[in-house]
């Protein structure tokens, strides 16, 4: 029996997609724009289909990454992997974006023997971060907030450059690859199929506008006409 062909999503920060057959990445293509999720992200897979030399009938699961990200652009990664999976009748799975990363580095075989970090640009000055052991098991988050309550831990993923003086930069990956995730998805922790978002959108329901009319004053008495 063949390997399963693997289609593997994911928009939390960039817009990647990539195929793997088995442990064999077969495609991995990025676009690193990070404004137009919606408009690349099905033009990306038809192209790491086109790459591989498949259509999307051979596709026998699909794994989409849940983030930790932006509230935009990760529900786009999400959307189309569920739409997809529905209308083609293929098994989904989600993953911990931040655990593609930590496979990614634990492969190299570099980490260390008291684990490691895995963070991404949250934005606002913040990070999304997970720590790992040395085998790449996750242990704690994923969480967001301000570099300096990340663990004093060799740091790898995006957000290891944009601050080097608060966080423990270490040689690594810098980005998640799509095909790896292919490969490596039905391995990593079922993370359901809900969004990572870790904090509010910052779009917010508008509150209901006051009645003009709720302090109106009371009508004073009428004057009576006279009848001339």
């Amino acid at each position: 029996m063949s390997e399963p062909v693997v289609l593997a999503l994911d928009t939390s920060t960039v817009v990647a997609a990539g195929l793997a057959r088995g442990p064999e990445v077969l495609a991995s293509v990025t676009v690193a724009d990070r404004m137009q999720h919606v408009e690349q992200l099905m033009p990306l897979v038809g192209q790491a289909l086109d790459q591989a030399g498949l259509s999307l009938r051979d596709v026998d699961k699909i794994v989409v990454g849940l983030g930790p990200g932006p509230f935009t652009g990760l529900r786009v990664g999400v959307a189309t992997a569920q739409v997809l999976a529905a209308a083609t009748s293929i098994e989904l799975r989600g993953v911990c974006t931040l655990d593609v990363i930590a496979a990614q580095y634990s492969a190299e075989g570099r980490s260390d023997a008291n684990g490691f970090v895995v963070a991404t640009d949250a934005r606002r000055k913040e990070v999304y971060w997970a720590r790992y052991d040395s085998s790449g098991t996750r242990l704690d988050g994923p969480k967001v907030g301000p570099p300096e309550e990340v663990p004093a831990l060799p740091t790898v993923g995006p957000a290891a450059d944009l601050y080097p003086d608060r966080l423990q930069a270490v040689s690594g990956p810098r980005r998640l690859d799509p095909g790896v995730m292919a490969a490596v998805g039905a391995t990593l922790p079922d993370a359901g199929t809900e969004p990572l978002y870790l904090r509010r959108p910052d779009a917010a329901e508008p509150a209901r506008p006051k009645s003009v009319l709720t302090n109106r004053p009371e009508p004073g008495p009428r004057l009576r006409r006279r009848d001339r």
